[in-house]
């Protein structure tokens, strides 16, 4: 109960601080910014990481989840009260900044500015990059170890510098989900379902090709 009590609180840290920078972002006229709003969901990877990565991992997301059990890095029997935890978290978040702040119509829901398929190629992309990183610095199914807090929340961030102003840069099924049910905004909810886990399948198949043989 300890490791889902731990993902759940980190995935509401992550959603609440993410999503939360771009509806104050829109609401204040741009005085957070684009950089700012990536700078905001690098740190808190990063510092979730270092809070309760010894606990659970940190993983704060089901693609993560699901690439380590791919991996064989992490158990079947788990698989599922992770996932359960990281969902709770996410709306958990999502419904304190719909109370604190009713006036946004998409509570920093991701969204493609450009084509569907764009988006959904783009984080594909992205989603590879962040899970390839994890594999490569995490310590099993745990992301321990002085730097892999900065290696990850420092991929987040330059993925969402890059990628955010096209597809949102979401690279989290339920970072995604959870705005979108309680904005009421779900036209677009399956690129952000179905990319990342595409994404995080192809960095695990990538990892082990680069995985040392006994």
């Amino acid at each position: 109960m300890r490791k889902y009590f731990a993902e759940l609180i980190g995935t509401f840290a992550m959603v609440f601080c993410g999503t939360g920078a771009i509806i104050i972002n829109q609401q204040s006229g741009g005085v957070i910014t684009h950089v700012g709003i990536c700078i905001t969901s690098g740190l808190i990877v990063a510092c979730m990481i270092y809070a309760v990565g010894d606990i659970s991992g940190s993983h704060l997301n089901p693609v993560v989840t699901f690439g380590f059990w791919l991996a064989k890095e992490f158990p079947t029997k788990e698989l599922l009260p992770y996932m359960l935890s990281q969902a709770a978290g996410a709306f958990m978040a999502s419904g304190v900044l719909c109370f604190l702040f009713p006036l946004s119509s998409t509570l920093g829901e991701t969204l493609p500015s450009g084509t569907p398929m764009q988006s959904f190629i783009l984080e594909i992309i992205i989603t590879f990059f962040l899970m390839f990183v994890i594999l490569r610095v995490a310590t099993g199914s745990k992301e321990q170890g002085m730097f892999a807090g900065l290696a990850i929340g420092f991929t987040v961030l330059l993925a969402a510098m890059f990628a955010g102003p096209v597809s949102g840069a979401s690279m989290n099924p339920f970072r995604s989900l959870a705005p979108a049910v309680l904005s009421g905004h779900l036209q677009h909810i399956w690129i952000y379902l179905t990319a990342p886990v595409f994404g995080a399948t192809i960095a695990v198949i990538a990892w082990a090709g680069l995985k040392e043989k006994n």
